[in-house]
């Protein structure tokens, strides 16, 4: 609440409190007259050859109340400021390449049906290779069989790899503090 508000409040209830005041006293007057017999006439009571009544007085009652209230107030800054540094990392990565191992195995047998078109034997797989033969008698001969075996190699490689990484500064500031 500001100065001027609170002044014409103290001055409009101290100019209350004085009508209030003379009020009372013209009432104390008019009912304690110095001098004069009291005379008594049905609801009418006579002092100093006068005739008066009862006169309703009104007193008002008076109070103060406070207001409340608040405001926002700056007390001061904060700045925020990220770095990005690079660092170079060096990281294993695992690779798998597959290598196959053919080895012909001479077979030369005749046959009399054909045998499986692939069969596995552990980890080789193994292919028949047939031919037909111009012979009075046409038979099936086994000239050879491929056996082809799978072996899993891991090698382990290096790379060069650049990560980011962020990283926050924070300041405050206060308003009293000037700033740079």
């Amino acid at each position: 609440m500001d100065k001027s508000k609170d002044t014409d409040l103290k001055d409009e209830f101290e100019q209350k409190l004085q009508r209030n005041a003379n009020q009372t006293q013209n009432r104390d007057n008019l009912s304690h007259p110095a001098s004069a017999p009291d005379v008594v006439n049905d609801d009418t009571t006579i002092r100093n050859n006068r005739t008066t009544e009862e006169v309703d007085t009104t007193i008002p009652i008076i109070e103060e109340r406070v207001e409340i209230g608040k405001r926002v107030v700056e007390t001061g800054d904060v700045y925020i400021s990220k770095q990005v540094h690079e660092d170079n990392v060096t990281i294993d990565v695992p690779t798998t390449k597959e290598h196959v191992h053919i080895e012909r195995v001479p077979i030369n047998k005749y046959v009399d049906t054909a045998p499986a078109a692939v069969r596995h034997e552990g980890d080789t797989m193994i292919i028949p290779v047939l031919r037909e033969e111009l012979v009075v008698v046409k038979k099936l001969f086994v000239v050879e069989e491929l056996h082809i075996t799978k072996k899993l190699e891991t090698t382990h490689d290096s790379e060069q790899v650049t990560l980011l990484k962020e990283e926050l500064h924070v300041n405050r500031v206060s308003k009293d503090t000037p700033r740079t």
